[in-house]
């Protein structure tokens, strides 16, 4: 199947009532899991990358992940799309877009509302002449280890200047912030599904949640009942790449080195997590 576009994936899954589920990944291991997930599991996927696993500790390139990305995606049965997350500059976002990434996040929400409109709308147009999808961010997604992020509201997304944002930038998706935050949770966050309910009725494009790790399950599928799209899962799916690793190692191959008989081993695991995540954000039961 050929790749398709998170614009595609999303507007798909808005019209069928379910949530996709947006994997980071960081290497050839993590794509091959997600993606066989994703083929077991009968529903559409993005792949997703943070540029700070190349530009800040220089794990791998970000055009060695675009191009094994699409090559999985090129040969999926189902619909995988591809997607570089938070590049918190221009420089980072256009970099993405050249490195071949089909879909690009510019995450100006740190900014000033206005500041944020212009580089949010810099890097849409250039990405329109190059036919890349762009994802923006309104209020801003703090740390789950700062309990002022997630319950202090004047972080959440301001509903009245969201449609705004919107027409001004041109972005195709919006990330909003809505008590969900990166990383492990100092506490439980309880999403504000009020404010969800407004977004969604103000905003013409598909709605993102960051920081999917670890809200409780039925706040994730109120949130794909209430209209949200696309759901982003990376702390939680690393964890569990580890713990599966961790299960599957032995004294045997600690002893003959045998990394590749390693890492094979340790595939169930993060293919069993990962399609746990799209059963939970699927509740009405689609599949291709």
């Amino acid at each position: 199947m050929p790749l398709v576009s998170v614009h595609d994936v999303l507007t798909h899954a808005t019209e069928n009532h379910y949530g996709v589920a947006a994997i980071n990944v960081a290497n050839y291991e993590t794509i091959k899991w997600a993606v066989a997930a994703a083929n077991q599991e009968r529903v559409p996927l993005i792949i997703q990358f943070w540029p700070g696993f190349d530009v800040m500790t220089h794990y791998i390139d970000m055009g060695h992940i675009a191009s094994i990305a699409k090559q999985f995606a090129q040969e999926s049965e189902v619909p995988i799309a591809v997607h570089l997350d938070h590049s918190w500059s221009y420089d980072i976002a256009v970099t993405g877009i050249k490195k071949g990434f089909p879909s690009v996040m510019v995450d100006g929400s740190a900014l000033p509302y206005e500041e944020n409109v212009a580089l949010t709308k810099s890097v849409a147009d250039v990405a329109r002449v190059f036919g890349v999808d762009i994802e923006a961010e309104l209020g801003h997604v703090g740390s789950g280890s700062s309990i002022d992020d997630i319950t202090n509201s004047d972080h959440y997304t301001n509903v009245a200047q969201a449609a705004e944002f919107v027409e001004k930038t041109g972005c195709g998706s919006l990330a909003v912030a809505v008590g969900n935050a990166h990383g492990a949770y100092k506490v439980t966050p309880n999403l504000d599904f009020d404010r969800i309910k407004a977004l969604r009725k103000a905003v013409s494009v598909p709605l993102v949640m960051h920081g999917c790790s670890d809200i409780p399950h039925e706040q994730l599928q109120e949130a794909v009942r209430l209209g949200m799209s696309k759901f982003n899962i990376a702390t939680e799916y690393f964890r569990a790449c580890y713990r599966s690793a961790c299960e599957v190692i032995d004294l045997e191959k600690k002893n003959s080195g045998n990394m590749i008989a390693y890492l094979s081993d340790a595939e169930q695991g993060a293919v069993d997590f990962v399609r746990s995540k799209m059963q939970l954000l699927n509740p009405n039961k689609f599949s291709l």
